[in-house]
């Protein structure tokens, strides 16, 4: 079993900001594959899909960022998922609008979600999938990451969304190194 864990923050107040890219992705995974949220538990709401004979769950932690790691905990116990089957996707202010990075492992760097939830599986191998926001030096970085995506900066982020999800899916069927070399390839 595999999981998937989009982060962001729970609420329609915080549903169009940088700060839920995550949750963006798992959606669009949702519209690819008919998946469905329908568990509302362990601190998240999550569903389980069927990807190319892959049972996966779904996950968006719904903590608030800060906290994402004690959903993915939770989840990851109770249906006994390996670190190394984990992948986490996020925003990330150090990438290019809409570039995507995947790497397998390292610490959570900058950002709170992720820097939880390496702290409560207690390893930095896990999967993550990191989707640029850039960054604006006019604002503060709480302010900037809890702010919208203008009309032109959403068709780069949907566009995101769906290699994202593209690459989510290949996740069930591929080593993570193909991906790697993949979507981190063709984004250069």
């Amino acid at each position: 079993m595999k999981l998937i864990v989009g982060l962001g923050n729970p609420g329609t107040r915080f549903e169009k900001t940088r700060h839920n890219v995550g949750f963006c992705v798992i959606d669009a995974l949702m519209r690819k594959t008919g998946a469905v949220l329908d568990t509302d538990k362990h601190k998240g709401i999550f569903g389980k899909i069927r990807i190319n004979k892959e049972e996966v769950i779904l996950l968006k932690p719904q903590t608030y960022m800060n906290l994402s790691g004690e959903s993915v905990q939770e989840v990851a116990h109770y249906y006994r998922i390996d670190p190394e089957d984990i992948v986490v996707v996020y925003d990330d202010m150090d990438l290019p609008l809409g570039k995507l990075r995947l790497r397998k492992d390292g610490s959570g760097g900058r950002h709170n979600g992720m820097k939880s939830v390496v702290g409560m599986m207690g390893t930095t191998k896990i999967k993550r999938i990191r989707i640029g926001i850039d960054k604006n030096p006019l604002f503060i970085q709480k302010d900037y990451v809890l702010s919208e995506f203008s009309a032109e900066e959403m068709e780069v982020m949907t566009k995101a969304y769906d290699r994202a999800a593209d690459a989510l899916i290949e996740f069930a069927e591929h080593d993570f190194d193909y991906l790697m070399n993949k979507y981190n390839k063709d984004e250069e």
